[in-house]
């Protein structure tokens, strides 16, 4: 290892320490892709890692699983990623993006609509289930089953029925509804500097009680 890195250095190649290699984290939206689910409220995701995006003046790039664009914050690499694989097979993008980078599971936050939330809430937690959410199941699958990674959850509110639960996300939100979902996404985009800057349980209060 140390022979290789002496001639990659002699070569001008930059090799990441250790450190460095740690020192990445991963931002996924999840979403489904095509025009006919733009501001669904299963595309949530996808509008937060848009707004982040735009926060850190960033473009995304089209890779082969997905949109990707990475900048740095305080000496870490961030990347941001909106799989192209639709949601149900959205692990397949991070669990990609993940083995090249050499991200660990902890180093990741999935930005996803969640039923059991009223619309204009916004949670952060780390681990836990899928409840049902496809998106984050398959992540959960493709990472052999660690739960261990953050998570912003956006309410969207439950139909009442969870026969009406696939239709319900793949519309649009009446316009009270964005408003009031639009309004948590501005709160969550403000206490996710703090979590970015590795301040999560001051991220977590200050949306918590805000």
């Amino acid at each position: 290892m140390r022979l290789r890195n002496f001639f990659y250095k002699l070569a001008g190649i930059k090799v990441e320490t250790k450190e460095e290699l740690m020192k990445k984290f991963l931002i996924v939206g999840l979403g489904n892709i095509g025009e006919a689910y733009h501001n669904t409220r299963h595309n949530i995701g996808f509008k937060i890692v848009d707004a982040v995006a735009e926060e850190y003046k960033v473009t995304f790039e089209t890779e082969k699983l997905g949109d990707v664009a990475s900048f740095r914050f305080k000496g870490i690499a961030f990347m941001l990623l909106k799989p192209s694989t639709f949601m149900n097979l959205s692990g397949q993008s991070v669990q990609a993006l993940c083995n090249f980078y050499k991200i660990d599971t902890q180093h990741i936050l999935v930005a996803h609509d969640e039923l059991d939330l009223p619309p204009g809430t916004a949670r952060l937690k780390l681990g836990g289930g899928h409840g049902g959410h496809n998106g984050l199941r398959d992540i959960i699958n493709k990472r052999s089953g660690d739960k261990n990674f953050h998570r912003l959850r956006l309410g969207i509110g439950h139909p009442g029925n969870a026969k009406l639960v696939t239709n319900y996300v793949l519309k649009k939100a009446p316009l009270e509804e964005r408003i009031s979902i639009d309004h948590a996404m501005e709160k969550a985009i403000k206490a996710m500097s703090d979590a970015i800057s590795g301040q999560w349980q001051k991220a977590m209060n200050d949306l918590h009680t805000s």
